[in-house]
Formats: C-alpha cells, structure tokens, sequence
C-alpha cells in the first residue's frame, strides 16, 4: 500500500510537473498577446488622437474660411449698394439733363418761331425750301397758323406738300 501510495504520490507529482509547464506556458502566450494587444491599443490611441486633430483643424480651417467668404459677401454687398446708388444718382442726372436739353431745345424753338414770323415770308420760305424737311417741320409747328400759311404759300409747291404731309402726321 506504502508502494502503491508512493506511485500515486510520484505519478500525480510528475502530472502536476506537466500541467504546471502547460500553465506556465499558458501564462507566457496570454503575457504575450497582452502586450500585443497593448500595443495595438497604443497605435489606435495615436491614430485616434491624429484623427482628432485633423478634425480640429479641418474645422478651424472651414471657420476662417467662412468668416473670410462672410467678410467678402459683406464687401459684395456694400459694393453693389454703392453701385445701385449711383445708378439712381445717374439717373437722375439724365432725368435732369434730358429736361434741361428739353427746356433749352424749347427756348431754341421758340426763338427761332420769334426769328422765322418776323421775316418776310418770301424770305422765310427760301431758307425753309434748303433745309431738311423735318427740321423746317419742327420750325414751322413752332409758328403761328396764319405767318406758316404765308410761308408755304411763297415756297416751291413741291417742297409745300412735303412739308404739308409732315405736318399733318
């Protein structure tokens, strides 16, 4: 029985010699693979910290950016305000300069209809038959019915019916 103890006490001895190695072993792949993995993690922190730092400064750029478009939309917009104004500003010139050329062709009008009735009519007549007939028209809807009567009677009756016709439209 002592023998026999004995075998049981050696064979679990050397069994447990084998499971320790394999534990040991065991220990040594996990230690392994631990710092496998740790490693790994380090270079996902690293990859997430660079990630993170793109982001930052992808989003700083896109917040210069749209301050330095809104500056410029601003720029836009005070300009083509400034435009619109003088625009107005012109128009109102041309407005006030088409009155006054209007005014100053009526003035030139009504001195030269003061010119033309107080000619003689023969006289008159020849300087409206050598001029272009819608000018003489002009002059002739400046004068009083009766001096253009006068007038277009001692002119050529050709020249007379052209002016006659322009007067009548």
């Amino acid at each position: 029985m002592k023998l026999l103890l004995l075998i049981a006490l050696f064979t679990s001895s050397l069994f447990s010699l084998q499971t320790s190695d394999r534990l040991f072993e065991c220990t040594e792949i996990f230690k392994e693979r631990k710092n496998e993995l740790l490693v790994e993690l380090e270079r996902i922190d690293e990859q997430k910290q660079a990630l993170s730092a793109l982001k930052i400064a992808t989003e700083e750029l896109l917040k210069q950016k749209g301050e330095k478009l809104s500056i410029q939309e601003e720029e836009v917009d005070a300009k083509l305000a400034d435009i619109m104004e003088k625009e107005k500003s012109i128009k109102k010139m041309m407005q006030k300069n088409e009155a006054a050329l209007k005014e100053l062709k009526s003035t030139k009008m009504s001195k030269i209809a003061q010119t033309f009735s107080k000619m003689k009519p023969a006289a008159a007549s020849g300087i409206l038959s050598d001029m272009d007939a819608k000018d003489a028209m002009m002059i002739l809807q400046s004068l009083k019915p009766k001096v253009v009567g006068k007038i277009l009677t001692k002119m050529d009756a050709k020249k007379a019916s052209e002016l006659t016709q322009l007067l009548s439209k």
